[in-house]
């Protein structure tokens, strides 16, 4: 088969989970289109929107020289950061609640400051926009994801995968995620991948280490997956286990226009929150 990407089925992690959490999650979050907008559908909540400021502040550390990463307070760049996700285009219901997320965010980067550890030293970044490749050129699928960093251990000339966690509950062991960074570092640059890690910012301050992925048996699995997909898709084939479960109620209602739509991400595809305070409304605890 002749190589193409654009009529390849792309996966990454993020898509895996939505797939093994709900097929019919993974069908509205990565298939479907709004008919009259022809545009993707997300949902926005103050956690993720917190999680996706302190992302953009970190990673943008890893194209500037070690001398210049923390010449300015993190703090400071949050203030950009957060502007992207201020108000209702990040989830916030009330300037409350925005404040205390915000603060949340506040603590994390000003963690980071006091104990910037790896950060101080030399950054591998991949030369591509969206890091990607081709799993299996027979089944025509590319595994694609973003590496949140990768440290420079030059006595190796090898690299550290870490990923920045800006939630409170820890990843699974089962977790895909670390296995697939393996996989695409791996794949997109020549130094081989010789430590790996979670570094949980709400509250360590620094990296825990996990043991390497056995690669074989990585690809094994997330090809395995991937396979799955390409059936659904081929089947047209994205039904919901529990008939609506809480991975796809929302992304269902977002589709029907029963939620507040306040923008669109840089992805292009329109956001949407939950009406909480209307909930509260509807509803009284006894």
């Amino acid at each position: 088969m002749v190589k193409d990407k654009y009529s390849a089925l792309w996966i990454s992690h993020s898509s895996i989970t939505d797939w093994l959490a709900c097929p019919r999650a993974y069908y509205l979050k990565n298939i479907y289109k709004n008919p009259k907008t022809k545009r993707k559908i997300s949902l926005i909540s103050p956690p993720l929107a917190l999680g996706q400021a302190v992302h953009e502040v970190i990673e943008g550390l890893s194209v500037l020289s070690i001398e210049r990463r923390f010449a300015n307070h993190l703090t400071e760049k949050l203030e950009t950061a957060w502007k992207k996700i201020s108000g209702k285009r990040g989830g916030f219901i009330t300037p409350e609640e925005e404040a205390k997320y915000q603060q949340r965010a506040r603590e994390m980067l000003i963690r980071i400051e006091k104990h910037p550890g790896i950060l101080t030293n030399l950054a591998v970044k991949i030369k591509m926009e969206l890091p990607y490749y081709w799993l299996s050129e027979k089944e025509n699928i590319i595994l694609c994801g973003k590496i949140d960093w990768l440290e420079y251990l030059k006595e190796e000339d090898a690299v550290h995968i870490i990923d920045f966690k800006t939630g409170k509950n820890e990843e699974r062991e089962d977790s895909l995620q670390l296995p697939i960074y393996y996989l695409l570092a791996t794949n997109t640059q020549s130094r081989p991948v010789k430590k790996i890690s979670y570094w949980y910012i709400d509250r360590d301050n620094e990296p825990i280490k996990k043991r390497l992925p056995n690669p074989k048996e990585a690809e094994e699995k997330v090809l395995k997956i991937a396979k799955e997909i390409k059936l659904a898709k081929q089947l047209n084939r994205f039904k919901c286990p529990n008939n609506g479960c809480r991975f796809c109620r929302e992304m269902e209602m977002a589709a029907k226009g029963d939620l507040e739509m306040v923008g669109y991400d840089e992805m292009g595809r329109e956001i949407y929150i939950r009406n909480r305070k209307q909930e509260e409304k509807q509803s009284e605890i006894l």
